[in-house]
């Protein structure tokens, strides 16, 4: 069994631990482990990745990052139904309102980038504490804001803590979890995304009915605050660190870059323009050229391995493959969610609770598909998944093109949810081959490259409905067609552009591949590590 004592070296433990054999660690085991130093958790996690079985305090550490994350995205998304009740409460119009979201946005664009870094130079448990006290304290701002501005700032603090957890949720699976239990793993994950948002506007809906709009951040504060007293005790350090160098300007670099691309692809998704006079496109014109700026920068810091967000995962061809499927399959599904509310609220007629209660069933069968698909990944791969979950959504959102006046709610519903079935068989197979074909020292950067053009696609994705949906809308407005039927054909054009991006995810499905083995680890010596332990990711394949 484990000793409680600390030993010189990791590879002492190492030793140590592998006498267990495939046995099942005991509760005395798992007490031991709990207090257990650096060291020996360096040693436990060496343990979890030469063997099929996953030590429970390493499960535990798993099921604390899901239940905070989970909180953090169901308050990301409740706040769309809350807005006309907060406009009433502070006396602020829509533009004003809309800060609340797009506040979050930007902190989470500006953020995420940076935390490659931070997970590198900082323990697990310090990152986690860090975005778990930062979540609550922007949560308690919220509950408690006299004025607007307060509950704007308050939103801020909660999207830092938000960008910080989902990179460190998959950085720590990929970290901790073997090969063949990674898709199993990454299912949880894609259960707590799928399951989060669908909840969160039914959620807002029956808060705002029953209380005040308080008790929207006060009902999940007592959840973050268990979430953070445990996580304190038991989330151990299980990455080494190394001293890497902050440059200022490439953080000054990506909140312009990036902030300023989601800040103008935010106004083009509402339909008008930002703050004042100023078009979108004057921000997406910074933005584009800050990023440039900042994609020379990290080229040139990377060859003394001192960049902000290390650019070389996009070298391995199974990486920038997976990503432009991840960002199409994400342009279609904010796309949907933004355009799928209007839907039934402006041309159906159904209430803010109602609409809540018609998106609910999409999402939960997205969220029971999750584990199933992620242990069918384990035992055949991610291709006999994406390939009919690609074609799967495309159908749903031609499907969603072809309603009419005539259809139904249930066949509305039906759709909803067979889009969803598509996006589970898609999802979970394509973050966890896309990340897995990376080398362990890369893992970080790649969460956090992964993280930040999911929102940047999420943003596009809004942007392009918003925009074909509002252009059809206006012609059909110009011909003098009713209102409502004109409404509807912009919808109804937009799903098919979402149609026509889902077809070309389909296509390039047929060319996704399992990741390869991961290499075997480097022999042991006898003195501590201090810098990165020996790699035992899988060899890179590289672009020509």
């Amino acid at each position: 069994m484990l000793p409680a004592r600390s030993f010189d070296s990791d590879c002492h433990v190492g030793r140590r631990v592998a006498l267990l054999g495939t046995r099942a660690i005991t509760r005395r085991d798992t007490l031991l482990a709990l207090s257990a130093t650096e060291d020996d958790q360096h040693a436990l996690t060496n343990v979890a990745a030469s063997s099929d079985r996953l030590p429970r305090p390493l499960k535990l550490v798993i099921g604390l990052l899901l239940a905070g994350a989970f909180v953090m995205i169901l308050n990301e998304t409740i706040m769309s139904v809350a807005l006309p009740t907060l406009m009433v409460e502070f006396s602020v119009d829509a533009a004003t309102a809309q800060w609340l979201t797009t506040g979050y946005l930007l902190t989470m664009a500006v953020v995420i980038p940076t935390t490659g870094l931070m997970l590198q130079r900082y323990s697990t448990r310090a990152v986690f504490v860090a975005a778990l006290t930062l979540f609550t304290i922007g949560t308690l701002l919220c509950a408690v804001a006299p004025s607007f501005s307060l509950l704007v700032a308050g939103r801020v603090v909660q999207a830092i803590g938000t960008a910080i957890i989902l990179p460190l949720m998959t950085t720590t699976v990929l970290t901790l979890v073997p090969v063949s239990r990674r898709g199993s793993t990454m299912g949880l994950i894609s259960i707590v995304i799928a399951v989060a948002p669908a909840v969160g506007p039914t959620f807002s809906g029956f808060i705002l009915d029953s209380l005040g709009w308080q008790w929207m951040f006060l009902t999940v504060l007592p959840i973050a605050l268990v979430v953070l007293a445990v996580g304190a005790v038991l989330v151990k350090d299980f990455s080494a660190r190394r001293s890497t160098p902050f440059d200022a300007l490439s953080v000054v670099l990506s909140a312009v870059g990036f902030g300023g691309l989601v800040f103008g692809l935010s106004a083009i998704g509402k339909g008008g323009s930002t703050q004042g006079s100023m078009s979108p496109i004057v921000p997406l014109i910074a933005g584009v050229v800050a990023l440039a700026v900042f994609v020379l920068r990290q080229i040139s810091l990377q060859r003394r391995d001192a960049a902000l967000l290390d650019l070389r995962p996009f070298r391995v061809r199974a990486f920038s493959l997976g990503i432009v499927m991840i960002m199409v399959s994400m342009l279609g599904l904010f796309g949907t969610l933004i355009l799928l509310p209007i839907y039934l609220q402006q041309v159906m007629g159904l209430g803010t609770l109602q609409t809540g209660l018609a998106l609910l069933p999409g999402g939960l069968a997205m969220g029971i598909l999750a584990p199933f698909v992620g242990r069918a990944y384990d035992r055949i791969g991610p291709r006999p998944l994406v390939v009919p979950g690609s074609f799967v959504v495309a159908l749903a959102l031609l499907g969603m093109y072809l309603l009419n006046d005539s259809s139904t709610l249930t066949q509305i519903i039906t759709t909803h949810v067979v889009l969803n079935i598509g996006l589970g068989l898609v999802m979970t197979p394509l973050l966890t081959t896309t990340l897995g074909s990376l080398r362990s020292e890369l893992y970080s950067h790649g969460s956090a490259i992964t993280n930040t053009l999911q929102q940047l696609a999420g943003a596009a994705g809004t942007a392009l409905f918003i925009t074909v949906m509002t252009a059809v809308s206006n012609s059909a407005l110009s011909e003098g067609t009713d209102p409502v039927a004109a409404q509807a054909a912009g919808i109804h054009a937009a799903f098919l552009w979402g149609a026509v991006l889902a077809a070309i995810a389909a296509l390039l499905s047929f060319t996704v591949k399992r990741a390869a083995n991961p290499a075997p680890s480097a022999p042991c010596t006898s003195s501590k590590q201090t810098r990165d332990p020996p790699s035992t990711s899988q060899p890179i394949q590289e672009m020509p």
